[in-house]
């Protein structure tokens, strides 16, 4: 029964089309990194990246070669979109792709995390086999057919991501909207909308569309007779964040998975009317059918345990941010604090002055200053900042914190443990940061930087 679902041949038609978006929307995002400024303020400005945590080794090329590196990345992504070399212009993309996703994460965003996701399943994928340059200069690669898991691989994956979504905004912040009031704040100078967008009732459109639209859309899609108008639903509701949240290429990504929800006859006759039609019910199991299943099975057991490990830290996700990445917990919070960072010499006991801005840039100190994994790293680096002046220091780091605009101010970190003694544990709650329900601070005695 499974050989029959997941090795049956359907149509390709969706995959080549998406080959082809997908190509060209990852060009787009390398080159439109470079003429927006991201990669400059990002990766060129800053005088170290906050990189995922064991990867810290992987940081940006010096001078301007950054500029180069995503320039690079822009050729491949047109590689993918025309066919050449699929698999190693994929494979390549897919590799830089990761090593820009591992080596920052003040803009870390779920959107960087699928990208890098969805770039190593396509190199898995029978993507070239039609419409593509690969079949040009070697007609043997022609198929007009692929085995249906080439489909499904797709909509599980997003099944779990929408769905992971939607259920992260049931909880009290986001559902009286104020985590939405919060991000629209920032909207207010918006042309045309921005007067629109601090609007209640806009607010809780949002704040609940956004619960339903997760929660619903991957089933409405799936079903025939709700396909047509979940599809314009997706229509606005991407174009909506396109516009409002300038999230670059993810909501026209998640347009062109609507490819694997139509029959491929649709997508034939609109795309690919010269391509011939696989009207077959062809059933053809490989060899390594087994060894496919399983990879198939533990590769989605990953991801719907990956947002679940936060229920096994101690305290709130939201305070703690244990457990927040990789977990499509999407814009839902917003902090805001103050930190100071108290460097004691051993030899001396001396206390040495540290500026933040002598280290960081502004977007890099909001991290530093409400971000545990990143108070702790940025800690490490000023024990190697000093190790390599002949000092051994300790560091401790003072820091309140308010989440999602609600007082009182709270003490995130122990201000008595040495940060630059701790190690880090992936999968163990660290005590050096406080509990979120027993700490309670004056907001007048706090000085905000």
């Amino acid at each position: 029964m499974m050989n029959k679902f997941l090795f049956k041949h359907i149509d390709n038609s969706g995959l080549i089309v998406f080959r082809i978006i997908f190509g060209l929307l990852c060009a787009l995002e390398s080159f439109g990194a470079i003429l927006t400024g991201w990669i400059r303020r990002t990766l060129i400005e800053p005088e170290f990246t906050f990189s995922f945590i064991g990867f810290e080794w992987l940081q940006p090329l010096p001078g301007n070669w950054m500029y180069v590196y995503y320039a690079v990345m822009g050729i491949f992504g047109l590689l993918i979109m025309v066919g050449h070399k699929y698999r190693l212009s994929m494979f390549m993309f897919a590799t830089m792709w990761t090593a820009t996703y591992l080596m920052q994460k003040s803009s870390y965003n779920n959107h960087y995390y699928l990208l890098f996701i969805l770039s190593y399943l396509m190199v898995f994928l029978p993507a070239n086999r039609y419409a593509s340059l690969d079949v040009k200069i070697n007609p043997d690669l022609k198929r007009i057919s692929m085995p249906s898991w080439c489909k499904w691989i797709f909509v599980i994956q997003l099944f779990i991501l929408y769905t992971y979504a939607s259920i992260a905004k049931l909880y009290p912040d986001w559902l009286d909207t104020s985590v939405v009031e919060l991000l629209m704040k920032n909207k207010a100078d918006y042309p045309i909308i921005g007067d629109v967008l601090q609007q209640k009732y806009i607010h809780y459109f949002i704040a609940y569309g956004g619960i339903l639209f997760d929660g619903l859309i991957i089933p409405l899609l799936l079903f025939k007779p709700t396909r047509k108008y979940a599809f314009f639903a997706s229509i606005f509701f991407h174009i909506f964040n396109s516009i409002v949240f300038q999230i670059g290429i993810f909501p026209y990504l998640s347009l062109a998975f609507s490819l694997f929800f139509f029959e491929p006859k649709v997508v034939r006759n609109l795309f690919l009317k010269k391509k011939e039609f696989y009207n077959s019910t062809e059933v053809m199991v490989p060899k390594y059918n087994t060894l496919l299943i399983g990879l198939f099975s533990l590769y989605f057991l990953i991801h719907i345990a990956l947002p679940l490990r936060h229920h096994f830290f101690e305290d709130n996700v939201l305070w703690t941010e244990e457990g927040h990445r990789l977990s499509w917990r999407m814009m839902l919070r917003a902090k805001s604090g103050s930190v100071s960072y108290r460097v004691i010499d051993k030899a001396t006991n001396q206390q040495i002055p540290i500026k933040l801005g002598d280290y960081l840039t502004d977007k890099q100190r909001r991290g530093a200053s409400t971000k545990p994994d990143v108070i702790w790293q940025f800690a490490q680096h000023l024990k190697q900042d000093f190790a390599k002046r002949g000092k051994s220091v300790k560091v401790y780091v003072t820091a309140f914190v308010k989440v999602n605009g609600k007082k009182p101010y709270k003490q995130l970190i122990d201000p008595e443990v040495d940060l630059a003694n701790e190690e880090w544990h992936h999968f163990k709650h660290h005590d050096w940061i406080l509990p979120s329900d027993k700490n309670k601070t004056d907001t007048n005695s706090i000085n905000l930087r």
